[in-house]
């Protein structure tokens, strides 16, 4: 495992902002909002990200190549099974942390992940080739609707899916390495 830090140490924090992405990777973004966009891209994104993520090393992702959003390999231990699980999820840099947004695409419910980390708060987080682990916590109050902002200014459509939510809170979680209080 590599030391504390990773989301501060520039691996995954060049052009992840809205803005900053290209006209191409907008577009992506902007799809990924729609409801015909979600669901397409809810049944198939996964099925590609995660080989392509083992089979580069963890250094590509069909969503980031084409999005330019900040993906990264979640390893948790399940809820009920105990069973590792290892998932591709965008997971927004701030400071040394990942913000993970618990939208599922704007479904009604939360995604298995959600509950994982709940259950389980500490991961195991791959960025670029490289491993940390880290412990998860669920934001609240200013430090929610900040992060809510921060990964809003990175992937927009977070907006209406929280519409599509139908009133379900979305939950943030914050993952920061593991040990740090």
């Amino acid at each position: 495992m590599s030391q504390p830090g990773p989301a501060g140490s520039g691996e995954v924090t060049r052009g992840v902002r809205f803005h900053e992405a290209n006209a191409a990777q907008r577009l992506m973004r902007q799809v990924g909002g729609t409801r015909p966009g979600a669901w397409l891209f809810s049944r198939l994104l996964h099925r590609l990200d995660l080989p392509v993520m083992r089979l580069s090393g963890g250094r590509r992702s069909v969503t980031g190549t084409f999005s330019g959003l900040p993906m990264l390999e979640l390893t948790t231990t399940g809820a009920r099974t105990g069973r590792q699980r290892t998932i591709p999820i965008i997971g927004t840099p701030d400071g040394d942390r990942f913000v993970l947004v618990a939208s599922n695409y704007g479904s009604a419910r939360n995604p298995g992940w959600y509950f994982n980390l709940k259950a389980h708060p500490t991961c195991t987080v791959g960025v670029r080739g490289r491993r940390w682990r880290m412990d998860a916590y669920e934001a609240v109050g200013e430090e929610r609707e900040r992060l809510w902002a921060l990964d809003c200014s990175v992937y927009p459509a977070r907006r209406r899916y929280a519409v599509r939510a139908g009133g379900r809170p979305i939950p943030v979680m914050v993952l920061r390495p593991s040990g740090l209080e």
